[in-house]
């Protein structure tokens, strides 16, 4: 699959400048792009410097939390005695989001580039790229350029010359969402089930290998060499000017009823209804938008009314009652039932849940099995109470947020579209009348 658009003209192309290029996947290409002068001058310079200038830039976690990313890092005490691990996580299970797996497709080396930087940063001298199993191009690009910075000395025990160890090793998952959760991803790296753990202990404190442990996303790593050649004064120029808690650009994977479908880089704060409707095309002939699920499945719907007073940014997303999280976009049409498509996120849930957690395990399925038969014409007014209670006791209850996350469409949906709901209830409550035998 190609790079699926022409670039809009008020697109901001950074991580995404090259995508389509195949001479970029190499290490001789990307050093004609500028690559690897990054990584050269981290490596001359005191790890904490490296974390300050990311704490500047402003840069927050792209994964979906949105946690400053210089902020995490100092998290690391450096010249503890201990080992330390940098985990990237490029599991990308989150439905609606496929941001990263084209940074691995087109710019392997970026992202090389940005696991030996984050990871010098730390003090770690070992890092995993832990990538979802079903990735077979984005992990063979991977290993691929993997071999070939370990050949010309960029990583490894003598990187780039300096003396310093900085190894970064690919690690194949297995295909299961909860993987993507940071502590269930450690787990899998030392091959043990992909169950989350309790915290604290914190990853910074205990993390892989009960060592002290940083995980980032891909596209948070991506942006790290940008940062450092060109300041963390023009990354936070990237972004509108009234919000400095938003900074750079953001890739959103767009997909679902609309026209032009694809990748899209752009600056923190831009207009989400300009977006949609002229760089992304708007709805396809004969329809209308309906709804939107900004950042991935994981984040409240938004009716279309909602989505164009937004602003394509952590705060903007907030402000019209929705998160950004992974900004994985899915849009959704007049043609469509929003029942069945809130049951078909009810059941993936359901179906991923690592079962640890009673809340989860019972709360996904029963939620499930009851939007699976309000849209089968069998269900009663009595399900909404029903379902917002299941919310309720899944919602910031349990080891991680999977559940939360099935509770999350649930609950926006019913708010926003209960009149669909209320169209398939078809069958009404029979109470039995007592027989009176005189």
């Amino acid at each position: 699959m190609g790079y699926p658009h022409q670039p809009h003209p008020r697109e901001s192309l950074v991580l995404s400048k090259h995508f389509g290029t195949p001479e970029a996947r190499t290490l001789d290409g990307w050093k004609k792009r500028g690559g690897y002068q990054a990584l050269e001058m981290a490596l001359g310079m005191d790890p904490v410097a490296i974390q300050n200038v990311v704490k500047e830039s402003g840069l927050r976690g792209r994964g979906g939390a949105g946690f400053p990313t210089g902020l995490k890092w100092s998290f690391m005490k450096i010249g503890d005695g201990k080992p330390h691990y940098l985990c990237c996580n490029a599991d990308e299970s989150e439905p609606g989001t496929f941001k990263d797996r084209e940074i691995m497709r087109w710019t392997p080396h970026a992202l090389i580039e940005g696991v030996a930087i984050g990871a010098y940063a730390i003090g770690a001298e070992t890092a995993y790229i832990y990538i979802r199993g079903e990735f077979t191009e984005p992990i063979e690009r991977m290993e691929a350029a993997l071999v070939e910075a370990r050949a010309a000395g960029i990583i490894g025990p003598n990187a780039m010359g300096t003396g310093k160890t900085v190894n970064v090793w690919v690690h194949k998952g297995a295909g299961a969402y909860i993987c993507g959760e940071e502590t269930a991803l450690m787990n899998s790296i030392e091959g043990k089930r992909g169950n989350p753990r309790i915290k604290p202990p914190f990853p910074a404190v205990a993390g892989l290998f009960g060592m002290p442990t940083t995980i980032n996303n891909v596209e948070t790593l991506a942006a790290v060499p940008h940062i450092l050649v060109n300041g963390a004064e023009w990354y936070k120029k990237l972004g509108r000017p009234d919000n400095p808690k938003s900074t750079g650009t953001k890739l959103w994977s767009v997909c679902g009823n609309i026209v032009r479908p694809g990748n899209y880089e752009v600056e923190m704060g831009f207009p989400f209804g300009e977006f949609l409707h002229e760089v992304c095309g708007g709805a396809l002939p004969g329809r209308t938008l309906k709804a939107i699920i900004p950042g991935g499945s994981s984040v409240p719907i938004i009716t279309l009314e909602e989505a164009e007073r937004g602003l394509m940014d952590y705060e903007g997303m907030v402000a019209v009652g929705t998160m950004l999280g992974s900004a994985g976009c899915i849009v959704i049409d007049s043609a469509q039932s929003m029942p069945k498509q809130i049951a078909r996120l009810a059941r993936f849930y359901a179906h991923e849940s690592c079962a640890q957690c009673t809340q989860c395990r019972e709360g996904t399925a029963w939620t499930t099995k009851i939007l699976e038969r309000m849209v089968a014409g069998d269900g009663t007014a009595e399900d909404f109470d029903t379902l917002l209670e299941i919310a309720e006791n899944m919602t910031g209850k349990t080891i991680c947020v999977l559940s939360d996350s099935c509770a999350t469409p649930v609950i926006s949906g019913i708010q926003k579209f209960r009149h669909e709901f209320e169209a398939l209830i078809t069958r009404t409550t029979v109470h039995a009348v007592p027989v009176v035998v005189a």
